[in-house]
């Protein structure tokens, strides 16, 4: 008895298919939870791109997206932290969840009392737009304006990138 096989290019085609539909449901079952906003009051500030803010009873640890601030180390780096303890520390705080990083910590946009923090942040100098992560265009905008009027870390004669800092740090 001869057994007939599909055609390659049809097994191919199903096997494609299959785990087109794996991928999709998969992603279906996570990115909800990923895009998801939440607000609470912020408890502490870590440095300059990183606060806890209590939602309920749970404190989250939040990574300020787009955005990298000087590490606490770095020139400018208490200042940054200062800067955004100023604007979101014991206010209410809501998170535009976009991702969560490799360390746990909620990655998103947050506003603290209708400011946002990512953009103040650049604005006033206090962090650089983390260019590997950038999806908001204006925040160029934002670090030119204060390059030109030498405001916070852009006062220094040649402020060094976190993540090159980082870089050489480890």
């Amino acid at each position: 008895m001869l057994v007939e096989h599909p055609p390659f290019e049809l097994v191919m085609r199903i096997r494609y298919a299959l785990a087109l539909a794996l991928a999709l449901a998969s992603c279906s079952l996570t990115l909800p939870a990923v895009a998801a906003s939440f607000s609470g009051t912020t408890v502490a500030v870590a440095d300059g791109d990183t606060l806890t803010v209590l939602k309920g009873r749970e404190e989250v640890r939040v990574r300020l997206a787009e955005i990298d601030a000087p590490e606490k180390r770095m020139d400018f780096g208490q200042v940054s932290k200062r800067s955004l303890s100023d604007l979101c520390y014991r206010k209410r705080t809501e998170v535009h969840v976009q991702d969560v990083d490799r360390y746990g910590r909620v990655v998103g946009r947050v506003t603290c009392e209708g400011i946002d923090a990512n953009r103040n942040q650049v604005r006033n100098g206090m962090a650089w737009v983390y260019d590997r992560y950038a999806r908001d265009r204006s925040l160029y905008t934002l670090q030119a304006e204060a390059q030109q009027a030498r405001r916070g870390l852009w006062n220094a004669p040649s402020p060094i990138k976190p993540w090159d800092w980082r870089q050489a740090n480890r």
